[in-house]
């Protein structure tokens, strides 16, 4: 049986930028887009590594019914919140540690 391959989403690309490649080459990974709030640098990224899928916003991010997943690499005040948008959007939700500061 030939597993589904999926569609992700990167957001924030400071450091989630190193998983640009990763996500890209992953065998199981259909495709993958970008976003960070840094116009330049998602421009600089998505060039670097061919990528053709970018989002202006994280909400355009949650809109996208077509995205399987999100990779959180934002800012860690920024985790939790988001996570609970990404869940709350039908998407499975990667989040870079730590997830929150508090309980």
């Amino acid at each position: 049986m030939m597993k589904k391959k999926i569609k992700a989403a990167i957001v924030g690309l400071g450091f989630g930028g190193a998983f640009v490649p990763i996500w890209r080459e992953h065998p199981n990974v259909e495709q993958i887009g970008i976003c960070d709030l840094d116009r330049g640098l998602t421009e600089k990224v998505a060039k670097a590594y061919d990528i053709s899928k970018v989002y202006s916003s994280f909400e355009d991010v949650l809109m996208d019914s077509s995205l399987d997943a999100v990779h959180l690499v934002t800012r860690i005040p920024d985790h939790a919140d988001q996570t609970v948008k990404v869940l709350e959007s039908g998407k499975h939700c990667a989040c870079t540690v730590p997830m929150a500061t508090s309980l």
